[in-house]
């Protein structure tokens, strides 16, 4: 089975392993393989005694397969951490554990189901090393599943045994930031559609603000808001949050220009058109080369994945240093936000979970 958290255990804090075991227990309690008349009632009311078990999996089966194949799972265990955080600042207000635990299909399950769309979108083949689920289920299947993947998410906070002006605070920060994932994706989709244009970085960092940052922000807002802290308080947690999304959008960049992403091929963001930081790092301090690599980018998307023209384009953003650069940016964009985040609470030298939040990240980022 492919793995991509895989690469990561070895340099992340043990401490983390059993927090990691407990996110997945409650994500496979959330997603069962075999439902129940319980969970189908948590997730569809009562249903008629047509609706048989097999349509169900036609939901079920595209999005846990995925998930199955593995995920850093980063999101989910920052929620835990951060809502750990406010519990250990003192906070008493807060929800459970295990409730919180519980919270996590939120963040994990919006993921998976942006992973498919994004396969579907970039008309990608593979993911996690395995063929993509619209390969593997049909197009049709694919995207109706990930479409209620994205609504199966708020279910756990139906469930939530809290008070509801908790849950409507919950369901209105989930509501926002899925809107701004899409719209992240949009601006993605606008780029990659169109060789020639190439936007301001700045323009770039706000669309992985949008696109990568949110699902981070999520997760903090959800674990602050679930350990108790205050709405201004988890909202200066997801803005930092948001930013250490961005850092690891830039390394997931580099790193697909370098050795590839894992269950990728190297280079597919070059077939599929991404304005990715290198490529906008090489045109700022190199604009006679914009022409050259539009064209390169549409001769990877008309000749595929083994076009030399992959190769050529990634020769040319090493040639001027524009990886290395990004990734430098990356890392530090990292260090700062993770330390940011972990001393929110102003608790950085007392709380075991704040040492948590940056060994997390120290050990995503030297993966």
């Amino acid at each position: 089975m492919f793995r991509t958290f895989t690469a990561i255990i070895d340099t992340m804090n043990k401490e983390l392993l059993p927090i990691l075991q407990n996110i997945e227990e409650a994500l496979k309690k959330a997603l069962p393989d075999q439902t129940n008349q319980l969970w189908r009632n948590q997730s569809f009311r009562q249903l008629e005694s047509a609706v048989k078990p097999e349509y169900i999996k036609n939901l079920i089966t595209p999005c846990r397969t995925l998930m199955d194949l593995g995920g850093k799972r980063w999101r989910p265990l920052l929620l835990v951490l951060c809502s750990n955080l406010a519990r250990e600042s003192g906070i008493t207000n807060g929800l459970s554990i295990q409730q919180t635990l519980d919270l996590t299909p939120l963040v994990e399950f919006v993921h998976t189901a942006s992973l498919i769309h994004d396969d579907i979108e970039d008309c990608a083949d593979t993911r996690r090393g395995e063929l993509a689920a619209h390969i593997k289920y049909g197009l049709d299947t694919a995207l109706n599943a990930a479409s209620w993947l994205y609504f199966q998410a708020s279910a756990c906070i139906d469930n939530l045994d809290a008070p509801q002006e908790l849950k409507n605070r919950l369901y209105s920060l989930y509501a926002v930031e899925l809107r701004r994932l899409h719209l992240g994706q949009a601006m993605d989709i606008y780029w990659h559609r169109t060789p020639e244009l190439f936007p301001s970085i700045d323009e770039y960092k706000a669309m992985v603000h949008c696109k990568t940052g949110t699902l981070a922000s999520l997760a903090t807002q959800t674990g602050l808001t679930a350990g108790g802290a205050t709405y201004e308080k988890a909202l200066e947690g997801g803005t930092i949050a948001a930013n250490l999304g961005e850092g690891f959008q830039i390394l997931d960049d580099v790193q697909n220009l370098t050795t590839g992403n894992p269950g990728k091929k190297r280079g597919d963001d070059i077939v599929e058109g991404k304005k990715s930081l290198p490529v906008l790092l090489h045109i700022q301090n190199n604009p006679q080369d914009k022409d050259k690599i539009a064209h390169l980018f549409s001769r990877a998307r008309q000749e595929g994945i083994d076009s030399p023209a992959v190769e050529e384009c990634i020769e040319l953003l090493e040639s001027k240093g524009a990886i290395t650069m990004a990734k430098d940016q990356g890392l530090d964009c990292i260090i700062k936000n993770s330390s940011a985040l972990s001393n929110i609470f102003g608790t950085q030298n007392t709380s075991k979970s704040a040492a948590l939040i940056i060994d997390l990240f120290k050990g995503m980022a030297n993966a």
